[in-house]
C-alpha cells in the first residue's frame, strides 16, 4: 500500500513508541498488555488527531486554503491539535465548540484544551449541545468566505477518508514494530468516537492481512450506530486507497458498554482506569476517550475475555490536556460531571 501517493505534511513524531506495561499486566493478572503511545505524536501534547492532520492539512494547502475550520466538544483534543497545526503552518483557525455536557465549571469551559486552543491563536465560538455542527460550520465558513478567506473545513475528529489515512499508516507502523520484535499481537483495543481512528486502523490491518482483531470501546454513540459509522468510513477509505471491499461488516466491532451518561461524562470505572495507568505506569489518560477505552480494556481482562498468555495492545489516543478541565471530577466526594 503506497501512501506516498497522497499529499502529507510531515510534522508528527513517528513512529510512536510501543511499550510493554509490566505493572498493569501484573495487577490485572491476565494477558500481557502493551501500549502504542499515540499520545507522543508531538505538537501541543500530541494525540491521535495529529496523524490525521498530516493528510488533512496537506490537502488544505493543496487547495490554497488560508483558514481552517473544525468543530468538537468543549474539551476537544482534535480542536487543540488542529489549532497547533494551523499555528505551525501559518494558517488561521476557527473552532466551533459544542456544549455536550452542560457543565458550568470554569475550568472545564476555559482550561485544558480550551486554553491551548487560544494559546495557539485559534478563535472559538460556542454552539448548544445537539446542534447540527456540520451545518453550523458551513454557515460560519460562508461568512469568512464573504470576507475573502479561503476556508478548508475539517469534520469533527478529522474523520473522513483523508484523515483516516493517518491510521491506515498507523496500522502499518504497529505491525512493523511487532514484526521487528517477534511480538504476536492477539488483540488491539482503542477508544472510538468520530470513527476515523478505528476505521483507518481496520482498513490498514485488512490491507496487509494482519489477522489481528480490533476492538473499539465507544465513547458516545450506541453500538449499532457506532459500528455502522466506522464501517461506512472504512469502506470509503478502502475506496480511496484503491482496495474496495477489503473490510467486511463483521470486521468492525465496538463495545459501547462504557459510555455511561454520555460523551465527556466519565464513569467511576473511567476514573479508576486513569488512576491505575497514572499510579502503575506513570501514564496520563483523558476522561473522554482514552480513559473510557482503558476502562473497557481493564474490564475485559478482569472478566477473562482477554486471556492469560495473550498479548493485547492498547492504542493510547492521547488527550491528557483535558484533565485540567476535569479537576472537579477527581475531588473526593465531588459529583460534578460524574455518573
Amino acid at each position: 500500500m503506497h501512501l506516498a501517493r497522497f499529499p502529507r505534511v510531515f510534522l508528527a513524531h513517528l513512529p510512536t513508541p510501543l511499550e510493554r506495561l509490566d505493572r498493569l499486566s501484573k495487577e490485572l493478572g491476565g494477558p500481557e498488555i502493551w501500549i502504542k503511545r499515540d499520545d507522543c505524536t508531538g505538537l501541543s501534547t500530541g494525540g491521535n488527531k495529529t496523524r490525521k492532520l498530516e493528510f488533512l492539512m496537506a490537502e488544505a494547502q493543496a487547495l490554497g486554503a488560508d483558514t481552517v475550520m473544525t468543530q468538537g466538544a468543549t474539551q476537544s483534543n482534535h480542536a487543540r491539535q488542529t489549532a497547533a497545526f494551523s499555528a505551525k503552518l501559518g494558517m488561521a483557525c476557527h473552532i466551533l465548540l459544542e456544549d455536550r455536557t452542560g457543565s458550568n465549571d470554569a475550568n472545564y469551559n476555559g482550561n485544558g484544551n480550551v486554553l491551548l486552543d487560544h494559546l495557539h491563536g485559534a478563535t472559538t465560538s460556542k454552539r448548544a449541545g445537539g446542534a447540527d455542527m456540520a451545518a453550523e460550520m458551513e454557515l460560519a465558513a460562508q461568512k469568512l468566505r464573504a470576507e475573502g478567506r479561503k476556508v478548508y473545513i475539517i469534520p469533527g475528529g478529522g474523520s473522513n477518508p483523508t484523515g483516516a489515512l493517518g491510521y491506515v499508516n498507523c496500522a502499518f507502523e504497529l505491525v512493523s514494530q511487532a514484526n521487528d520484535r517477534a511480538l504476536i499481537i492477539d488483540h488491539i483495543v482503542t477508544a472510538t468516537g468520530s470513527a476515523g481512528t478505528q476505521a483507518g486502523l481496520i482498513t490498514g490491518l485488512k490491507a496487509i492481512n494482519a489477522q489481528i482483531p480490533l476492538l473499539g470501546i465507544g465513547v458516545r454513540a450506541p453500538k449499532e450506530k457506532q459500528e455502522e459509522s466506522v464501517f461506512n468510513l472504512a469502506a470509503k477509505t478502502a475506496d480511496k486507497l484503491g482496495c474496495s471491499g477489503i473490510v467486511s461488516r463483521s470486521d468492525v466491532v465496538a463495545d459501547t458498554s462504557y459510555v455511561g451518561s454520555g460523551y465527556g461524562i466519565p464513569r467511576e470505572d473511567t476514573l479508576e482506569a486513569i488512576r491505575m495507568f497514572a499510579e502503575l505506569e506513570g501514564l496520563l489518560l483523558d476522561p473522554v476517550y482514552s480513559g473510557k477505552g482503558a476502562a473497557g480494556l481493564i474490564d475485559y481482562c478482569r472478566r477473562g475475555r482477554f486471556k492469560k498468555g495473550e498479548r493485547v495492545v492498547f492504542l493510547h489516543t492521547g488527550g491528557s490536556a483535558a484533565l485540567f478541565g476535569y479537576d472537579a471530577v477527581f475531588a473526593e466526594g465531588n459529583k460534578a460531571l460524574r455518573v
